[in-house]
């Protein structure tokens, strides 16, 4: 299932990037998992391969290059139900952002849906 295709892609964002696949602006909740720790953060962009979010520059310390994260999309950006996706990533790049916020570009190597459920209308 190809969860960037259909409406969506009318989102892509265009201009001077590189990159072989669409991103897509979307601020959307991101817990990654380290170790016993859940960290919060929250994506800037998103796409079937990769994504950049942000977190606190305190807990960037605790990643590693290979991250375990999952992503809820919401039911705006999906057009149906609320998504969990749990993905494994390895971090590409860190950039200070200001206050006190790491970003962080991941290449998404797997990804999986855990969750869908149908929201009320």
């Amino acid at each position: 299932m190809a969860l960037w295709e259909g409406r969506m892609a009318q989102e892509f964002l265009q201009g001077s990037d590189r990159r072989g696949t669409p991103r897509f602006s979307i601020n959307a909740s991101l817990t990654i998992f380290s170790g016993q720790r859940s960290i919060l953060a929250y994506t800037r962009d998103l796409s079937n391969r990769g994504a950049y979010f942000y977190l606190p520059s305190a807990d960037s310390k605790l990643l590693g290059r290979d991250l375990d994260f999952m992503v809820e999309l919401p039911p705006e950006i999906t057009l149906s139900a609320v998504c969990q996706i749990r993905c494994k990533g390895r971090a590409v790049r860190t950039d200070d952002s200001p206050g006190n916020l790491t970003g962080v570009a991941v290449e998404i190597l797997d990804y999986s849906i855990l969750k869908e459920s149908m929201h009320a209308a």
